[in-house]
């Protein structure tokens, strides 16, 4: 059956909603009444010690966020996964917007289900509950079971379409009247940010598209022995009704659940984020709602990497090979502090206009970001840059393309997920040697240009210093040592005598001469950190592990 939804369009709904001003008018009011007694109960309750106080004004919280339906909702998941925005007890009542929120009627979801598979619920399983085990933003999730086997059933809220239809118009009339009075400066119509928020929200509410998206995702990770995806379930799927194998695992929402049940947060910490880098940087196309709901513990794995369920494929996005390429050598350039390189980056990225004079901003740039690899590492997330981002963009020309809305939300919440199992968690020291490694793993045309640019200055000269930051960052631990040694060996020696590498032999000869004599020193520094690095014990302890890991 084909969705009969329309697409996202912001002039067309507008027009829509306002050719019917007894619901447009009412619902702004009740909108902005809302918030501002919120507001004042916020601003005369929100510091006070009292316990029960707090814990009646997050249930507080909970019940307009709730109340105001399911675009609201989609905005208090975002909040949920930020321990370092939100107080702990109110983060505690937040968590329940995942997959907790009020279930609707049962018979309602039974009529819905007849009516988009063709028979009643008790015809179609061998069992069917009389109740659904979660219940979230835009539907609610029933175990069943047929054949043996259960079955996550998840079926759609009634009247979804012209509720988020109505909201989205709504949020982005306020959104554009207020921007002026509100403390952003993202540089940018926030209504453009709303409008990749409405065309994600419409997309999500079509489950024959979240079943294609389920499709697509598991094929790309279907090497990956740690990241599982619930079997699509076609004969049970329709535009309203989406049906996967069951996956029985832990939410990552605790991490005293997680070691109740004998798992250790950090192995799922890093799979989690490795697996969203590669989402970013691999495959161009991501999980764009990466919250503790959607995102399940299995048993397996091991102590460095758990094993990960991802599950509700509605909200996806997709990165451009060139927006991707150009992330890869921003974070390169941060890496190596080249911060001209950076702005030229951002620049290429839409964050800058063309002609922005660049030199201007190196300093600033230097002062929010400088010192992440040294000192500062430990203090380094993205909460701190993005603070930081803010008080820069007030001064500075950056604005925030909108087509980055929905990445930054899904690399936000990932962090913010990570800090609820780790407190201490920081990205940078997973993320700085996943691109270290691919670096110096990945002999695609793209990523051996950056790799040079790192290698090598414009003259041709070997940058010593940059290529030992490299090999330091993803080898500065034991455990990276032993995983990555003998990869990173075997694909630096396949490249060098590959064709691939006739550039990288021809600027290693030629930065062998210098005022037209052979100059050995720059040669005799890389050969010794080659030799350091690769060492026969380092080799040796990269074979141990390796073999361990297989047994």
């Amino acid at each position: 059956m084909k969705s009969s939804y329309s697409k996202y369009s912001a002039k067309d709904d507008l027009v829509w909603l306002i050719l019917r001003p007894w619901i447009f008018i009412p619902r702004v009011l009740y909108i902005l009444l809302t918030f501002i007694f919120l507001f004042l109960r916020i601003l005369f309750q929100g510091n006070s010690k009292n316990k029960n106080v707090q814990k009646n004004l997050s249930k507080y919280l909970f019940d307009v966020i709730t109340d105001l339906g399911p675009c609201f909702i989609k905005l208090g998941q975002a909040l949920s996964t930020r321990p370092d925005l939100v107080r702990q007890d109110w983060l505690t009542e937040l968590t329940n917007l995942q997959d907790n929120l009020p279930a609707f009627d049962h018979k309602i979801a039974l009529k819905i289900i007849e009516e988009e598979l063709g028979a009643h619920a008790n015809e179609l399983f061998d069992e069917f509950p009389d109740s659904p085990i979660a219940s979230a933003s835009l539907g609610q999730v029933y175990k069943a079971k047929i054949n043996n086997a259960y079955l996550a059933v998840k079926v759609q809220r009634p009247n979804l379409y012209f509720l988020i239809r109505r909201d989205v118009v709504i949020l982005r009339f306020l959104g554009t009247f207020l921007s002026p009075f509100l403390p952003l400066n993202i540089g940018v119509g926030i209504g453009e940010i709303i409008d990749e928020f409405g065309k994600a929200l419409f997309d999500e509410i079509d489950y024959q598209k979240e079943a294609e998206n389920a499709l697509r995702f598991a094929n790309l990770f279907k090497e990956n022995p740690n990241i599982f995806i619930p079997k699509l379930e076609k004969q049970f799927s329709s535009k309203r009704i989406i049906t996967t194998s069951w996956i029985d695992g832990v939410k990552l929402r605790d991490r005293a659940l997680l070691e109740e049940n004998n798992l250790i947060p950090a192995s799922f910490i890093k799979t989690c984020v490795i697996s969203g880098l590669q989402q970013l940087f691999e495959f161009g196309y991501f999980h764009a709602d990466p919250h503790p709901g959607n995102m399940f513990a299995l048993k397996g794995g091991n102590a460095d990497c758990g094993n990960l369920a991802y599950v509700d494929f509605g909200m996806m996005d997709t990165i451009t090979n060139t927006d991707r390429l150009n992330l890869i050598k921003a974070i390169v350039h941060i890496i190596n502090e080249e911060y001209y390189f950076l702005a030229e980056d951002f620049q290429k990225l839409g964050f800058l206009t063309k002609e922005q004079d660049l030199q201007i901003l190196v300093e600033p740039l230097k002062e929010v970001l400088g010192g992440s690899l040294g000192a500062k590492v430990g203090n380094f997330n993205l909460k701190n840059v993005t603070d930081k981002f803010s008080k820069l963009m007030y001064s500075y020309p950056f604005r925030v393309p909108s087509r980055f809305a929905l990445i930054i939300r899904a690399v936000v919440s990932q962090e913010g997920l990570a800090l609820r199992l780790d407190p201490e968690f920081k990205i940078l020291k997973i993320a700085y040697p996943y691109i270290a490694k691919k670096l110096l793993t990945d002999n695609s045309e793209e990523i051996l240009d950056i790799l040079l640019e790192v290698v090598f200055d414009k003259k041709g000269q070997i940058q010593i210093e940059k290529v030992e930051s490299l090999l330091n960052i993803l080898f500065k631990d034991s455990k990276n040592i032993n995983s990555d040694l003998i990869p990173v060996a075997n694909a630096g020696l396949k490249l060098f005598v590959s064709k691939k590498g006739s550039e990288v032999r021809k600027n290693l000869l030629l930065s062998l001469i210098k005022d037209e004599k052979l100059e050995f020193t720059d040669a005799k520094k890389l050969l010794a950190l080659i030799r350091d690095t690769f060492s026969p014990l380092n080799i040796a302890k990269s074979a141990v592990q390796n073999i361990i890991s297989t047994v």
